[in-house]
């Protein structure tokens, strides 16, 4: 069946904290089925934000810069409005890919701006620069980090975080980090990235799935001498209060526009790598990275959907305007993913040997740098079974999980 746009409301405007299945059962859903496919998740958890007792008291007669997107919020409300509203000095706003508002499209360079409602500059981190200037921090007294992220080692709100502790390092500057949980984080897979392909779409040596809270993660940034010269970066963590990496999570807020549902963030870490090919994960459409297709695999499947023109979500899609055939994931039961502890590389494997013209498959360079190395690829095309794939990510794998329980605050 053809998959074509209809009226839908973008989640990213949306303000109320409700959990991302509850926002799209109110939406026309040409699949007719039940969004909310994932485990019931554990309904005690309390964000890193949402404990205001915890540092309301340390902001009191500062001037505190944040970081923060769509998905920072205090209770039901945009976070830096419930700080404004509880007493605290708010004088500048820093916003990540997609920026503040969470409504600037995939890779969308975004520049700075006044917010309307407050008066607050913003400063954009993915625009002229990815790392706070001196100029940019200076009259703040403390920073506060508070995005959301999803666990995979691809998604720029880590490579974000890196750039900020930089800069607060350098300018002697304290990073409080509200934590928030990972919906990816019961598990750690994939090859370790190659220094070769650092890039913002992956700048440490981690596994695809890293499997860390952002707090986690900014206390191993400090530990491992990531940052430059091996500066350290003095953290204030607010932890999360009844959390474990095992307990199911289904984010408030999407993170980002295409990321607009509970399956497709735990589809993503597995999808994205499609996004270094010629294959469609259906951006430009309503289920983005729950579907892949491409115009070339017409007569290899019966499933079919047309990418097209989305502002706030993708403005100029891959196959714009064609009809892509592939394979529809919204009948995917995401849980087996949650059971195998483990990335899926068979839908890369499938449609590349379905694809005609192999030469064509990979963007080489982008591919590689999601990968975070050459071998992946080289191996899918030399037919190498997912078993001999995964031997291959040993002995860094391995290692890195023993690095990782280094920094785990949630056990």
């Amino acid at each position: 069946m053809q998959f074509l746009p209809i009226p839908f409301l973008l989640l990213t405007s949306m303000t109320c904290a409700q959990p991302i299945s509850a926002m799209l059962d109110r939406v026309p859903n040409p699949y007719h089925i039940q969004v909310n496919d994932i485990d019931k998740p554990n309904e005690k958890i309390k964000t890193g934000a949402d404990q205001t007792d915890q540092y309301l008291p340390y902001l009191k007669g500062k001037k505190a810069g944040m970081v923060i997107n769509a998905t920072s919020i205090i209770g039901t409300k945009s976070s830096p409005d419930s700080l404004i509203a509880l007493g605290i000095n708010v004088v500048k706003i820093f916003g990540p890919e997609h920026g503040f508002r969470g409504n600037a499209s995939d890779g969308a360079k975004i520049d700075d701006a006044v917010d309307p409602k407050t008066g607050i500059p913003i400063i954009s981190l993915y625009g002229k620069h990815f790392k706070p200037t001196k100029e940019d921090l200076a009259g703040i007294d403390i920073l506060i980090f508070d995005i959301q992220d999803v666990g995979a080692r691809f998604y720029t709100y880590i490579s974000t975080l890196h750039y900020v502790m930089e800069a607060c390092a350098e300018n002697n500057l304290e990073l409080m980090i509200w934590d928030r949980p990972n919906p990816n984080g019961f598990y750690v897979d994939g090859p370790v990235l190659n220094p070769q392909f650092k890039s913002f779409t992956g700048m440490h040596p981690v596994p695809i799935v890293h499997g860390m809270t952002i707090a986690e993660y900014a206390q191993m940034i400090n530990g491992e001498g990531w940052l430059t010269n091996k500066a350290v970066c003095k953290l204030k963590i607010i932890k999360l209060k009844d959390y474990l990496h095992s307990t199911p999570y289904e984010l408030p807020i999407p993170p980002s526009p295409n990321l607009n549902s509970s399956p497709s963030i735990l589809l993503y870490p597995s999808l994205c790598l499609f996004e270094g090919t010629v294959i469609s994960v259906g951006r430009g459409t309503y289920s983005p990275f729950r579907i892949v297709g491409s115009p070339e695999l017409k007569g290899k499947y019966g499933f079919n959907f047309t990418p097209v023109s989305i502002p706030g979500m993708s403005d100029e899609p891959l196959h714009q305007n064609k009809i892509c055939y592939g394979i529809d994931l919204h009948q995917y039961d995401v849980n087996k993913i949650r059971k195998a502890g483990k990335l899926n590389l068979s839908w890369l494997m499938e449609l590349y040997q379905a694809y005609p013209l192999k030469d064509q498959f990979f963007k080489i360079r982008g591919f590689d740098r999601l990968a975070g190395t050459d071998q992946l690829r080289e191996q899918i095309i030399n037919q190498k079974s997912e078993e001999e794939i995964r031997q291959s990510w040993d002995p860094a794998l391995s290692q890195y999980k023993v690095m990782r329980n280094k920094y785990l605050l949630y056990r």
